[in-house]
């Protein structure tokens, strides 16, 4: 709740006293503390309505055009997890069928991705996507020590290698795991890992290459294939086999309905591992991830934990262990209830809604394109050298209507580049999108006659989250 000064001993509880409640007069009792328990209870209407009031603070999901986490599901999903919120899904014995949908969902998606035998895949259902990345940080760097017991007792110090595009969730993995980060700078127009940046960075301590299909920051798809080809070479004329991660938190969910000739999958020997958001373009409330991998070799059988499955022994391995289980029977529903067809045409709406916005965008002459949103639904752009605005104040304006559009910097070595980046979700439709367009053509005179963008005369340019 919001914060509020005082002890709350002499505030009045100002909620209409008409929620349903026998005695009306009783709701306009002194109004409890927000920062400690209160001394009694409160009537359930009343501490709803309370809650309920201060959310409307929150901004609108639909005008949300900063996070790709889904914001909306049909009532038949929402009503499947209600019906699930109390099923800890880890308890398998417990609760056998939650354990089999998630069984269920780890085929349909090593099927997807092109698992070698997907009735036999191994994965498992995450928190998210970033608990995803740190099971298959683990696993990589679980196999490196393996391969290399001496050097790991002498102490030699792992390093993982990907672009500094990566989601925060890997900086935390490198620091949790005590395991070097060595991060591709960006470099010109190139915004993501490159294949033979990702090469030059190996070494005999290397235990893997993370490549992003979908890189938050623009959109676009790292060269997955190009990747794995630079470290066939690599492998070729040292010796070193480098195993290759795909974080596909978004790209995981797109690419195989609307771009299937895309090979960046399990289809290439050398990518061991894949993760996925299910609350992203997985089309399920937040928060569920996927962990893959390609067989039970890439996953080292210590890090699996054994639990009691209807008599037997079924393999579990997560960082959580107590996890509500309408996640998963969410997912199971979207799967069942879109299939393949289902999947291609919602996004393939988002993508027709992202390449629409991002043209009619780059058709302003204030503005210049960075990516069209022809990979992920994502689309990121800037201001022209030649206005007198920037990009935070188009997004500090946008804000007044209601928008939520991010401005934010890239990283090194495109510091000097900040961008607005708009997430084409499912629900958000070509009338929203034109919505957008008019509110922005409306305030772009009133941009103009600025004299310096608002940052030069001391107004802070506020970042937004963008990941």
């Amino acid at each position: 709740m919001a914060l509020h000064k005082g002890t709350g001993s002499d505030r009045r509880l100002n909620v209409t006293p008409f929620v349903g409640i026998t005695d009306p007069l009783g709701s306009m009792e002194l109004a409890p503390p927000v920062h400690r328990l209160g001394e009694g209870a409160v009537a359930a209407d009343t501490a709803y309505q309370l809650i309920h009031d201060e959310l409307m603070l929150d901004g609108s999901a639909k005008l949300n055009l900063a996070t790709f986490v889904t914001t909306s599901m049909e009532v038949q999903a929402t009503r499947l997890m209600t019906e699930c919120l109390d099923k800890n899904m880890i308890d398998k014995d417990e609760y056998p069928q939650t354990a089999e949908l998630e069984r269920r969902c780890v085929a349909i998606l090593a099927d997807l991705w092109h698992a070698p035998d997907p009735d036999t895949a191994v994965g498992c259902s995450t928190t998210g996507s970033s608990e995803a990345c740190m099971l298959a940080g683990m696993a990589l760097k679980r196999r490196w020590m393996r391969r290399n017991p001496e050097r790991y007792a002498a102490g030699a110090r792992p390093n993982l290698v990907m672009g500094v595009n990566v989601q925060v969730c890997w900086d935390k993995f490198c620091n949790f795991w005590e395991v070097d980060a060595r991060t591709a700078p960006m470099e010109g127009e190139r915004f993501h890992l490159g294949a033979e940046q990702a090469a030059a960075l190996c070494d005999e301590d290397t235990i893997g290459v993370v490549g992003v299909l979908g890189s938050t920051f623009d959109g676009s798809y790292e060269p997955i294939a190009e990747i794995c080809a630079a470290l066939d070479e690599l492998q070729e004329r040292t010796g070193l086999d480098v195993p290759v991660h795909v974080d596909g938190a978004s790209g995981g969910m797109v690419a195989p309905f609307l771009d299937p000739d895309l090979v960046w999958d399990f289809r290439l020997p050398r990518v061991q591992s894949i993760n996925t958001s299910g609350h992203k373009y997985g089309l399920v409330y937040p928060g569920v991830g996927w962990a893959l991998w390609r067989d039970h070799e890439a996953l080292p059988e210590e890090l699996v934990f054994k639990v009691n499955y209807l008599g037997g022994e079924m393999p579990t391995f997560a960082l959580n262990f107590s996890r509500p289980g309408a996640q998963v029977a969410a997912q199971y529903y979207v799967f069942l209830r879109l299939g393949r067809a289902g999947f291609k045409a919602v996004q393939g709406a988002c993508r027709e809604v992202a390449t629409y916005l991002a043209g009619e965008i780059g058709k302003l002459d204030c503005f210049r394109l960075l990516t069209r949103g022809d990979q992920l639904p994502v689309f990121a752009f800037t201001t022209t050298e030649d206005v007198n605005f920037d990009v935070f104040d188009v997004s500090r304006r946008l804000r007044e209507r209601g928008w939520q559009v991010p401005a934010y910097t890239f990283p090194a070595d495109r510091e000097d580049l900040s961008v607005l980046r708009v997430v084409c979700r499912n629900g958000f439709s070509r009338d929203l999108a034109d919505l957008l367009l008019g509110d922005l053509r409306r305030l772009l005179p009133e941009l103009r006659r600025q004299p310096v963008p608002l940052k030069e005369l001391g107004v802070p340019a506020s970042e937004g989250f963008h990941h």
